[in-house]
């Protein structure tokens, strides 16, 4: 999942650098949802991680 919010990243990146202010802008929103939705699920997946070890 972090590697398709990079991908969006350098999509926004590149889109912006050419002048594609609407797709830049969806891209880089979309890298925004999706690198939240990684650190949340990063998050429980430490949490959740430690109970089952003891």
């Amino acid at each position: 999942m972090l590697s398709y919010a990079i991908a969006f990243l350098i999509i926004a990146l590149i889109a912006g650098v050419l002048g594609f202010t609407g797709v830049a802008g969806t891209a880089a929103w979309i890298a925004k949802v999706l690198f939240v939705v990684f650190l949340i699920l990063f998050v429980v997946s430490l949490i959740s991680g430690r109970g089952k070890r003891l």
